[in-house]
């Protein structure tokens, strides 16, 4: 290593908790609470490109985000039961205190999904279009998210002296690596991993108009290819570390990058090419009935009424940024 570089690193926060009198301002829960909010409004305008009603997204919020705090504690509990349960003196009350850290993202993604699903099926809205709007939006609020684990000082990388390696204070230090400074700071490689990853899945769903789950389908295969690598890199002690050589949260992104994959293989051989008739993003069941159309995919054959009285067309748009325009491009109806 070049001398002069390795006096560069990256300085942890000396605090992440402030005091506003006796009430904690925990830059956790900040983190958390304004990736919740950039998903929302990036995920509305999004929604909305696709010919989904104003509201809906924040209306989602309330169903899906928590549903996904409860699948993400109970994620990390499950996986980290030993610092709860454990012969060693774990306090079970420290299961219930979210606020210091410990959230699992695959726990979050189920818990978050099963939320939509009832929200969806409440409303009659069809998943597929709806999780292809929010996709990058997720890995928006996952960035954010990732904020919080840099003030706890938590979830790091191996020791190293590279330039851009993580200081952490010796209080945060696990146990048998007291004696290193700075380590691989997991969480930036993470933040722009996902960064990447929301260009590729903008591109990828502009240049080939995915539709049919196909766009978070590759925000699956996306993320788990990148969390694979860097959850290999870190040290934090997991109770289900060691399951064949790797630690059980590589196993679970081996296993879904497999599952996204073939589901996209399948839906892509299902549906080669973009449709001209693509599905509304409402199931529409009345409507196909009196057209004759397919009520599961929601296709209709003609303009008809969606829940808020406007008019559906058949004919998709295309989503170039991020958050999208604020109504179907030219008219056309979104797809799915």
């Amino acid at each position: 290593m070049i001398p002069f570089l390795t006096v560069l690193s990256i300085p942890s926060p000396s605090e992440g908790v402030w005091h506003l009198g006796p009430l904690p301002l925990r830059a956790y829960a900040f983190a958390i609470i304004l990736g919740v909010f950039a998903a929302v409004w990036t995920g509305e305008r999004r929604w909305v490109a696709r010919g989904g009603t104003r509201g809906q997204i924040g209306d989602l919020a309330l169903w899906a985000v928590p549903a996904g705090l409860v699948g993400a504690r109970l994620w990390h509990v499950a996986t980290d039961f030993e610092l709860y349960f454990g012969e060693g003196g774990g306090d079970p009350i420290d299961a219930l205190k979210i606020w210091q850290g410990g959230l699992g993202i695959w726990g979050a993604i189920m818990g978050g999904l099963v939320g939509a699903y009832f929200y969806c099926r409440h409303h009659g809205i069809l998943v597929r279009p709806l999780a292809d709007a929010l996709a990058p939006c997720l890995l928006l609020a996952q960035i954010l998210g990732r904020f919080g684990n840099y003030f706890n000082q938590e979830l790091f990388g191996r020791p190293t002296d590279l330039p851009w390696a993580l200081e952490i204070d010796t209080a945060h230090r696990p146990f048998g690596y007291e004696q290193f400074a700075t380590f691989h700071p997991t969480f930036l490689y993470e933040v722009l991993w996902n960064l990447a990853a929301i260009g590729v899945l903008l591109w990828a769903d502009r240049r080939f108009r995915l539709g049919y789950g196909r766009v978070f389908a590759l925000y699956v295969m996306l993320y788990t290819l990148g969390r694979g690598w860097i959850e290999y890199l870190r040290i934090d002690p997991v109770e289900l570390q060691d399951v064949g050589g790797l630690r059980f949260n590589v196993w679970t992104s081996i296993v879904l990058f497999v599952l996204a994959t073939v589901y996209f293989v399948i839906t892509t051989r299902r549906h080669p090419r973009p449709d001209s008739r693509e599905p509304t993003p409402y199931v529409a069941k009345e409507a196909a009935a009196e057209s004759g159309t397919d009520a599961e995919n929601g296709r209709e054959n003609s303009d008809e009424p969606g829940p808020d009285g406007t008019s559906v067309r058949s004919e998709g748009s295309d989503t170039a940024d991020l958050s999208g325009p604020d109504a179907p491009g030219d008219g056309e109806s979104p797809r799915e």
